[in-house]
This record gives C-alpha cells, sequence and structure tokens, in this order.
C-alpha cells in the first residue's frame, strides 16, 4: 500500500454535494485519513445525479473516494454524541474537522472544544451571514451570467461547471492544512470559517473584475472569443472545430509561423495603427486577425491542422465531446497515471482520477473507490473508541448505527 504525504492525518468530515466533499477527498487522496459521517439513510447528496439505472449516484461515487464510512443515527442524542466523540477522539496527527452544515448542536465548535481545546474545526457556509448559497446564486449574484454567452443575448446564461465549488473545496483543504500548521507550532487549535460567496467574490477581484466595473469599464460578451488577446474558436475543412490561443508573445508568432500570415498581419497592423505584438491590440484587431486565420484553417482537415500546428507548437486544441474525451482520448485511460480503473461498488468498473498533484518526496496514492454508506462504521468505532463486536451488536439492535451486515 502506497502511502501518501499526508499518511497519518485523521480528519472528519460531515458533509454534502461538493466543495466540503471535495475538500475532504483532497486530503484522503494525498494519504489522509477522512471519515465521513453520514445519518443512517445516507445525507442530502446520497442520491445525487448523475446516478445509474439503479440509482446510485456517481455523483457521490466520485466525491467520496478514498475516504472511510461511517453511518450514525444522528437523529438520537446517543447517535449525536458518538458523532462528537468521533470528532475530538484523541491523536496528535487528528482532531481536525470539516463540514458545510451550521455550526450548532453536535456541529458547534464550543460544544466540541471543550471536549478537545486543540480540535481544528472549518465550516464552509454559504455566505459570511450564514445564509445559503450553492455555485449558481454566487454566480448570478456576482454578475458572470451576463457576461457569458454569445454577444447579442440579452438574458442570464449560467455556466455549467461548478467553479465557485470547485476553488472553494480547494480553500476547505488548504485551510485545514494551514490551520493545522499553526496547532503544531502553537498547541492552538481554532474554529476556521469559509463562504462560498467571498470565495466567488475573491476570485471577481483576483481577476480584476472588481477594479474594471469600479472604473466605469463595462465587460461584455463575447461568445467563444478569449478577452484581451487573440483566441477563438475555427472550423476545419472536414467539420471539426478547433480552438486556438495567441495570448503569449510566443503563441503569437507561432500562429503566424505556421499559417505564414506574418507579413499580412504586419499589414493589418499598419493600416489600423496598431502594435499587434500587443496582447491587448490583438485583441483590438481580433475580427480582422480571425480573417487571416480562418481560411487557412477552413480549407484543411482537422488531421492537417493539427500536424501544422503541433510542429510550430500553436496553443489549440481540438472541440470534442465527453463521449470522445472518455472513447478516444489516451490522457482520459489508465495511461495517465492520474487515473486508475477499478470496480466501484453499486456501479461496476470505472475509471477514476486520484490527486493530480505529484509529489517528489511521496508516490501518488493510486484512485482508491468510494466507500458504501456504512461501510467502516464498525471499523472505526473499534479504532476510535473502542467499542468491542460486542458492544456494536448492540449499537446495531437499537438501531443506532449502521454496519455492512446491517
Amino acid at each position: 500500500m502506497i502511502e501518501g504525504i499526508l499518511a497519518g492525518m485523521r480528519v472528519v468530515e460531515a458533509s454534502a454535494f461538493v466543495a466540503a466533499p471535495l475538500g475532504g477527498m483532497t486530503l484522503a487522496q494525498m494519504g489522509a485519513d477522512v471519515i465521513r459521517i453520514d445519518p443512517l439513510g445516507g445525507g442530502l447528496d446520497h442520491r445525487r445525479w448523475p446516478v445509474t439505472a439503479d440509482n446510485t449516484s456517481l455523483f457521490w461515487c466520485g466525491l467520496n473516494k478514498c475516504k472511510r464510512s461511517v453511518a450514525l443515527d444522528l437523529a438520537s442524542g446517543e447517535g449525536r454524541e458518538l458523532a462528537m466523540a468521533l470528532i475530538t477522539a484523541p491523536g496528535e496527527d487528528a482532531g481536525l474537522f470539516l463540514t458545510n452544515f451550521p455550526p450548532r448542536g453536535w456541529l458547534d465548535p464550543d460544544a466540541l472544544r471543550q471536549r478537545r481545546p486543540d480540535l481544528i474545526q472549518l465550516t464552509l457556509q454559504g455566505d459570511r451571514h450564514g445564509g445559503s448559497a450553492v455555485d449558481y446564486t454566487a454566480n448570478a449574484r456576482i454578475g458572470m451570467p451576463f457576461i457569458t454567452g454569445d454577444p447579442d443575448a440579452t438574458e442570464p446564461v449560467n455556466h455549467v461547471l461548478p467553479a465557485w465549488d470547485l476553488i472553494a473545496g480547494q480553500l476547505v483543504a488548504t485551510g485545514l492544512l494551514a490551520a493545522e500548521r499553526h496547532r503544531r507550532r502553537t498547541g492552538e487549535g481554532q474554529h476556521v470559517r469559509l463562504a462560498l460567496q467571498d470565495v466567488a467574490l475573491a476570485a471577481l477581484g483576483n481577476l480584476g473584475f472588481i477594479a474594471e466595473a469600479r472604473a466605469g469599464q463595462v465587460r461584455e460578451r463575447h461568445g467563444n472569443e478569449l478577452f484581451g488577446a487573440f483566441g477563438r474558436d475555427f472550423v476545419c475543412a472536414d467539420g471539426e472545430r478547433v480552438m486556438v490561443v495567441g495570448l503569449t508573445g510566443k503563441q503569437w508568432r507561432s500562429i503566424c509561423d505556421a499559417l505564414a500570415i506574418g507579413p499580412a498581419v504586419d499589414a493589418l497592423g499598419a493600416r489600423l495603427g496598431l502594435d499587434l505584438r500587443r496582447e491587448g491590440d490583438r485583441f483590438r484587431a481580433r475580427r480582422e486577425l480571425a480573417e487571416l486565420v480562418r481560411p487557412w484553417i477552413a480549407a484543411r482537415p482537422m488531421s492537417e491542422v493539427a500536424q501544422v500546428f503541433d510542429q510550430h507548437g500553436v496553443c489549440w486544441s481540438r472541440y470534442q465531446t465527453l463521449a470522445q474525451l472518455v472513447n478516444d482520448d489516451p490522457e482520459c485511460s489508465a495511461a495517465n497515471p492520474l487515473f486508475r480503473e477499478f470496480d466501484q461498488a453499486g456501479v461496476g468498473p470505472v475509471l477514476a482520477p486520484g490527486t493530480p498533484l505529484t509529489f517528489q518526496a511521496s508516490l501518488r496514492v493510486p484512485a482508491g473507490p468510494a466507500p458504501l454508506l456504512g461501510q467502516h462504521t464498525e471499523e472505526v468505532l473499534h479504532e476510535l473508541l473502542g467499542i468491542d463486536q460486542a458492544a456494536f451488536g448492540k449499537l446495531i439492535e437499537r438501531g443506532l448505527v449502521l454496519g455492512l451486515a446491517s
């Protein structure tokens, strides 16, 4: 068994949907022992789409790989007591807890730290006031749907990728690791808060959107065009579509060399009074530049375009469907060390990614399956709380826990 760089660390998780489970899985795929606590029938996301024909959630399986699962009767006081005992169980590299549920009741950080003063709890919230928010509502509030889509569109266009959830998931992992480092130096635990809406706002500010709006500049919709430089999609002679990008000077020179349009580009720059070596000027002249690029691509099949582009180091990609990615692209296969094929309980054979990080000091932990709900309840209660087989059997009889034989 390969030990990841976080081997020995123990994290308890009570979560649902994307960001918090992703944060836990990020740590698990680096070797941490991540124990997910759920109610007996499964959490809010236990049947989240997409699902198999028999209603097994591919979503849940995808975001809980490499974790251990404990299922408890969280509606009862005794079940909640077991959960709190697991969260605060002793261990030098333990006492780490993440959740995206309201921090009250058995999730109250003050109550938990009375049991373990050095506990680190990270609570992910919708907004900084503790209100509810999801990626779609955060995205709507910050204005992104009004700069996404076709330039002629007037209605908002939602993005299907939950960007803020994905960023928040990584910040969950980062926040726990930062707080754990602080605890190693000082012995202090703490309650760390993170708001999904603040994640979106921070990204907006970091990328210059807020400064742009405060300066009175209105960001328009640009369809498939790259904002601020040259980049857009083109159609090849065989109907295949490619994305071509000239963001940096080197990328732009590669396009000009591949298509032999250097003299035409120089003439265009002189005519427009623009220095097309500058990315901003390339954006201003994007439509005229596209008319120099379009005919060359339109006259050739994608295979020839690919050969010439690769020969000259052009930054480009073919547009392909998810089915084409999965069935035809070697990067999305076991040929890529990121991926591993295994049998996922309730699903069957799957191709699943591990961590994208490659550490020189540690081998990559192979992707592992998500647990069955409650698969590790008996194992974890014995390891952390000393509950033996007989005592566990009585817990099952009383309906307080879910085990594999339940």
